[in-house]
């Protein structure tokens, strides 16, 4: 079987940035919708139930498919132009997005109706992920822009998405309603498809022109091997370790532990948007930080350091205060560090994984480092039902600085530091 060509952009064109802005603004609004999502879902289950087990149950059936996904579609979007991929998983994403208002509005929407319209949504939702993400080196190459500042940019944009996404939420779920939020989420991803179908049309997409279906046993060779290369690298098996202990706790705090401290402690949905805000723009200051200045720095020790304030410190504060301000401070801390972290992931992965494999390897990754994370909202809505709140929280940060200590440690991290002469 000859080995596919690298999906990229065509030869005949020279230092245009305009498609790498495109994703970047694709990202923004896509990203941004999200945020709207993640905030109002689960307020809107803790309003009208308040039970934080059922917020809990609502962020598994969001979770559960875009692990599924992120794997099993990776080769798929390989196989088929990652421009197409990114398109058609954001139209599908506003389908299923909309449905929850709409049924909200008729009276109809159920409890098992929400579950599953956010798992479809999700589901459809994270092959496009993988396929922006997967754009990002070709893009800097066309745009003669270096892999660690285009992986910053990535990033600082998906921050900045996070932080207009976290403000605006907090006011529209305020006026609007939480469910109604939902409908501006759905534009969201129609504006997204369209600026990726427009930005980036022209570029060369299908990997293997000499196979315009693909075979059940092509797509299970595919996909053997985008998770062959991540098993046979430990850097990659490291870095999938750490991410899927942290992405559940993560999954636990932004879904159930910080919406019910903050409803609990300070009871408005505007104290929420604003912690989220913080982090965001600090995420994103961190992300531009690192893009302009992270390939002076050796990529582990920033990473190290980084990781180690973003897990634990947070949960402690919310532990031990019942007002906005310490927690607040404390956002702002948080995303300053987060917004270096990935960056140096996809820098890393950037430089580790050949082209022609990046979104299937890509999908396993982050199916892998997802794979707990459906269990983290619903762990944590049953451990603040049994524990209390705080001792939920105490708990959690202790897990979560056994989990930041092994980047410091262990010596598989090493790799992460390239030589410099075969960096991008």
């Amino acid at each position: 079987m000859p080995r596919p060509a690298p999906c990229g952009p065509s030869t005949g064109r020279s230092r245009d940035r305009g498609p790498l802005f495109a994703l970047l603004a694709a990202n923004v609004v896509s990203v941004t919708g999200n945020a709207l999502t993640e905030l109002g879902v689960p307020w809107f289950v803790l309003v009208t139930t308040g039970s934080a087990t059922r917020a809990g149950i609502v962020a598994f059936c969001t979770m559960a498919p875009v692990v599924a996904s992120s794997a099993l579609l990776g080769p798929l979007v390989d196989r088929y132009g990652r421009r197409r991929a990114a398109v058609l998983s954001d139209l599908s994403s506003a389908a299923f997005t909309v449905t929850i208002p709409l049924l909200q509005a008729a009276g109809e929407l159920r409890f098992w109706a929400l579950c599953l319209l956010m798992g479809l949504a999700g589901f459809c939702h994270a092959p496009g992920d993988t396929a922006r993400s997967a754009l990002v080196p070709d893009l800097a190459a066309l745009s003669t822009t270096p892999l660690g500042r285009a992986a910053g940019l990535y990033d600082g944009a998906s921050r900045c998405a996070s932080m207009l996404g976290a403000a605006l939420g907090g006011v529209l779920i305020t006026s609007l309603g939480p469910s109604r939020v939902l409908f501006v989420d759905a534009g969201t991803f129609i504006v997204s498809a369209g600026t990726i179908a427009l930005g980036l049309r022209g570029l060369t997409e299908t990997c293997d022109t000499a196979r315009t279906r693909m075979s059940p046993s092509a797509y299970h060779a595919d996909l053997v091997e985008g998770i062959r290369i991540v098993l046979r690298t430990p850097l990659l098996v490291g870095i999938c370790a750490t991410a899927l202990l942290a992405q559940g706790l993560d999954q636990g705090w932004s879904t159930v532990l910080l919406p019910d401290d903050v409803r609990t402690k300070l009871g408005s949905a505007l104290a929420l948007g604003l912690l989220e805000t913080l982090f965001g723009l600090f995420a994103f200051v961190g992300a531009l930080l690192y893009s302009a200045y992270g390939e002076r720095v050796r990529r582990r020790w920033l990473y190290a350091v980084s990781f180690l304030i973003v897990g634990a410190p947070r949960f402690l504060v919310a532990a031990s205060t019942h007002s906005l301000a310490p927690l607040a401070v404390m956002m702002a801390v948080e995303g300053l560090a987060c917004g270096c972290l990935n960056p140096i992931i996809g820098a890393t992965v950037y430089d580790t994984v050949p082209p022609h494999l990046r979104s299937r390897v890509l999908g396993a990754m982050t199916s892998a480092a997802l794979l707990v994370t459906p269990l983290g909202g619903l762990v944590a809505g049953y451990a603040v039902s049994a524990a209390g709140l705080d001792k939920t929280l105490l708990a959690v940060a202790v897990i979560y600085l056994l989990v930041t200590l092994v980047p410091a440690v262990h010596p598989v991290w090493r790799a992460m530091d390239p030589a410099r002469e075969h960096r991008r």
